[in-house]
């Protein structure tokens, strides 16, 4: 007899013997009245043999006779060694006339000892990790692309970072797409407000690291890797960039999605914020509402945050940095611009190689080393220069020291337009020309 039948017995035997009242036998059995009354009764009639099932211990009537199986075990082991059940089955019905189901030949196969041919790797154990013991060890960045608005504008990314240890936000702003810039203002505001912390962890993105087929083909199979502008900039600040090999790996960044989808969604619709700019608004009033609702103490009270260095410039480090050379005439190019540096010290710099720093203040930057050179406004955000080539006119306008590129078509008989004998394109032009030669004749 089973606990269940030990203890229906206990109370049926109480019930009998006047101990126990009806109503409450009812009530200790979980069971109806009705049903209560058919297993007194036969209690009464067959004592506790009455409680359990009459088929209990019993084979199935359809259960598979043991010559059969034992036949299927014979031919899983010799002729048909090697396939595994749903084969083994269809190739018993088609061959040997045996119907059996996928289950039940599993059933056979593996009560007889015939383990499948088909090894599974086994899944892998997870388990969630301890948060960071201290506030500042880690940070988590990532981007989160939804229909934040509800269809009331367009479709924004929500950049954001959290502190692994505490759960707390410092930073998050809405763009247009997940882009190094969102990451640089974020990072930005977060080491003013609070210091450097000692590593991030990231997913792949491209404004952490190039993918491979964007890397020139000598840096392919190298473990060399040319840094994006975030990675450069985590690099000179003394930031160790880690990369998650799977969303599950940075859940903590991942749930956080999850509750801003759910929460700041409805802040959003609430405020009635159409665009951008409002979006990052009420993103600006609930950000420390949702820091004292869900951050939590770190397990040491004692913070890992860097104060930042006093020879950083962090307007300088979190920019856009590139390696320009010196026209002879003393311009610098930059996307579609061409900028004219001016007369510093009666030196000229052709040839030389300077820096052009574009800055998220809109400033376009142009220093030697530490010395500056040139110092002037973009005309468009500064994110983005490749629209840059369509401001030259404006920007000329603004900064008469800048003038634009001049343009040059080359003419039909230009080399660049000439064809080498012996190509395939060559053949092909000479036998059109010969074709139209005849046409005209």
């Amino acid at each position: 007899m089973t606990a269940r039948d030990q203890l229906r017995t206990h109370i049926l035997t109480r019930l009998v013997a006047g101990d126990l009242a009806f109503e409450e036998a009812v009530a200790l059995l979980g069971l109806s009245p009705r049903q209560v009354w058919r297993l007194k009764a036969g209690f009464l009639r067959e004592g506790p043999g009455a409680l359990v099932h009459g088929n209990r211990g019993r084979a199935s009537p359809r259960r598979t006779g043991d010559e059969l199986r034992a036949r299927v075990v014979e031919l899983a082991r010799t002729r048909y060694d090697g396939a595994n059940d749903c084969h083994l089955a269809e190739l018993l019905a088609e061959r040997e006339g045996i119907e059996l189901g996928r289950v039940t030949v599993r059933r056979i196969l593996r009560g007889a000892g015939v383990p499948s041919p088909r090894r599974r790797r086994p899944p892998r154990h997870r388990s969630r990790r301890d948060r960071m013991p201290q506030a500042g060890l880690l940070l988590q960045l990532d981007g989160s692309r939804h229909d934040w608005l509800e269809g009331r504008g367009p479709v924004i990314t929500l950049v954001g970072l959290i502190d692994d240890a505490t759960g707390l936000v410092p930073a998050a702003t809405f763009r247009d797409e997940e882009d190094a810039a969102g990451y640089f203002e974020i990072l930005r505001t977060t080491f003013r407000r609070h210091g450097l912390p000692a590593a991030v962890y990231r997913d792949r993105h491209g404004a952490f690291e190039h993918a491979e087929r964007a890397l020139p083909a000598e840096l392919r199979l190298g473990d060399a890797r040319l840094p994006t502008q975030v990675g450069r900039a985590l690099a000179e600040l003394g930031i160790r960039s880690i990369a998650a090999s799977s969303p599950q790996a940075k859940g903590r960044i991942e749930r956080l999605w999850g509750t801003f989808q759910d929460r700041l969604v409805t802040e959003l619709r609430l405020a009635g914020a159409a665009d951008l700019e409002s979006a990052n608004a009420v993103l600006a009033r609930f950000l420390p509402r949702h820091n004292r609702r869900f951050a939590v103490e770190p397990a040491s009270p004692e913070p890992a945050w860097r104060s930042v260095p006093p020879e950083a410039d962090l307007d300088h480090v979190l920019s856009f940095r590139y390696r320009r050379v010196v026209a002879n005439d003393h311009t610098v190019r930059v996307g579609g611009l061409v900028l004219d540096l001016p007369r510093v010290g009666g030196r000229g710099y052709a040839g030389r190689r300077v820096e052009v720093s574009l800055r998220l203040d809109g400033r376009l930057v142009v220093s030697d080393g530490g010395r500056r050179l040139l110092v002037c406004r973009a005309p468009v955000e500064p994110t983005r220069l490749r629209s840059l080539e369509s401001a030259r006119a404006s920007l000329d306008r603004a900064h008469p020291a800048t003038r634009p590129a001049p343009g040059y078509a080359p003419g039909p008989d230009h080399p660049w337009r000439r064809v080498r004998p012996g190509t395939q394109l060559h053949e092909v032009r000479q036998q059109e020309a010969r074709l139209t030669k005849s046409q005209t004749r």
